[in-house]
């Protein structure tokens, strides 16, 4: 991906297989927000293709990649302000692979009860804490019915119980069976979370394997912990 002459992302080569939940770091302008762009049609790559589930999606909108299966969360939570809780997750039903023959108002309680908001259903989403604004644009990707979840950043801002709770919520979802590719700061929660790590920096992947050895590997100890090579 490239913007006039700057190339923001060069040479990723990047699988994920069904099931996996893979974590991705990396130091602030290492390219993980320009990458999520390109994975869900936000921005359309200067070279290169994106696949998804055997399908070359490249030349698909965002709608059109939700609606066969990808969904994500932003890093600022944006709920519709002057609407419920329950409003919103509603507004998300149907606009990803829910079928017809599902009752709207069904999947939107579903989906609340399973993140843990169906107590606050009807307060203004604007009245939520942080905690409740996440799990809400948790809420509304799932309402959507998912097959790939991209989590950009979704930990920013907790306390460390906050972000417990929320870990826990990410691994119920996971073993449903869904995909999760996360972007995050907090490289906790990704130890918890992740069978497998990609760190990156200048606009490539520097790194990728299993946690622990993405963590010590000397390349990743320079570019985000300021180490020597």
């Amino acid at each position: 991906m490239a913007f006039g002459g700057f190339k923001v992302l060069e040479n990723i080569d990047l699988r994920v297989t069904q099931g996996e939940i893979v974590g991705v770091l990396g130091p602030n302008g290492a390219g993980k927000t320009t990458l999520m762009n390109l994975l869900t049609g936000a921005y359309a790559p200067t070279a290169g293709r994106v696949h998804m589930m055997g399908q070359n999606v490249t030349g698909l909108a965002t709608a059109a990649r939700c609606r066969q299966g990808l969904g994500r969360t932003h890093q600022v939570p944006r709920p519709f302000s002057g609407m419920t809780v329950f409003e919103n997750v509603l507004v998300a039903v149907g606009h990803g692979r829910t079928t017809p023959a599902h009752d709207p108002i069904a999947v939107a309680w579903d989906v609340l009860h399973d993140t843990g908001l169906a107590m606050v259903a009807n307060r203004q989403a604007s009245t939520l804490g942080l905690l409740d604004r996440k799990r809400l644009e948790l809420s509304r990707v799932l309402a959507t019915d998912p097959q790939v979840l991209l989590l950009d950043e979704i930990g920013g801002g907790l306390t460390e119980g906050e972000g417990d709770k929320l870990v826990a919520l990410i691994r119920k979802i996971h073993a449903r069976g869904v995909t999760i590719i996360w972007i995050e700061h907090i490289m906790r929660m990704l130890m918890d979370s992740c069978s497998r790590l990609i760190c990156m920096a200048g606009g490539q992947i520097i790194a990728d394997g299993a946690p622990n050895e993405v963590i010590d590997a000397p390349a990743v100890q320079s570019a985000y912990f300021g180490a020597a090579a």
